[in-house]
């Protein structure tokens, strides 16, 4: 019997994992909805959050996150200050909470939110400006996890 399907048998939850490595709302949003959706579909649900990402899971980094519109209008000054009001405005408009409040709604469904050890590291980020309830794993705890996922996406 494989192992998802002896997993099964003993009565484990089925995995999901989503890997975010961008501190963007279009970067930071998929990783939370589909993390949150998974849960609620039973599943045991992981996000972890590597490079720019880990910028997410720091006090105050939802809050941060901006827009940067693709190609040439990303380039022009001002432009990603422009487009970040204005699609913060969509996602009200639309009654889709903000990020800060995905991660809260996010832990209380049961979903990690999982700092990369490499990138606190090198970032020389202090472990205590994590938000609450985020845990840091290495790369082998993360790959440990995610081989038996039955979902495990970039987002």
């Amino acid at each position: 019997m494989a192992e998802n399907e002896t997993a099964k048998a003993a009565g484990a939850k089925e995995r999901a994992a989503f890997i975010c490595t961008h501190d963007t709302l279009d970067g930071a949003y998929p990783s939370l909805v589909l993390g949150i959706n998974a849960a609620r579909l039973g599943m045991e649900s992981k996000i972890f959050y590597s490079f720019m990402g880990l910028n997410m899971v720091l006090d105050g980094g939802a809050e941060r996150a901006k827009f940067i519109p693709p190609g040439v209008m990303g380039a022009i000054p001002g432009m990603s200050t422009i487009a970040t009001g204005m699609m913060k405005k969509k996602i009200e408009k639309a009654n889709i909470p903000n990020l800060a409040e995905l991660q809260e709604m996010a832990m209380l469904e049961g979903v990690e939110l999982i700092a990369c050890k490499m990138t606190v590291d090198m970032m020389e980020i202090d472990e205590s400006k994590l938000i609450p309830g985020v845990i840091v794993w290495n790369a082998e705890d993360f790959l440990r996890y995610a081989k038996d996922c039955k979902i495990c996406l970039f987002t």
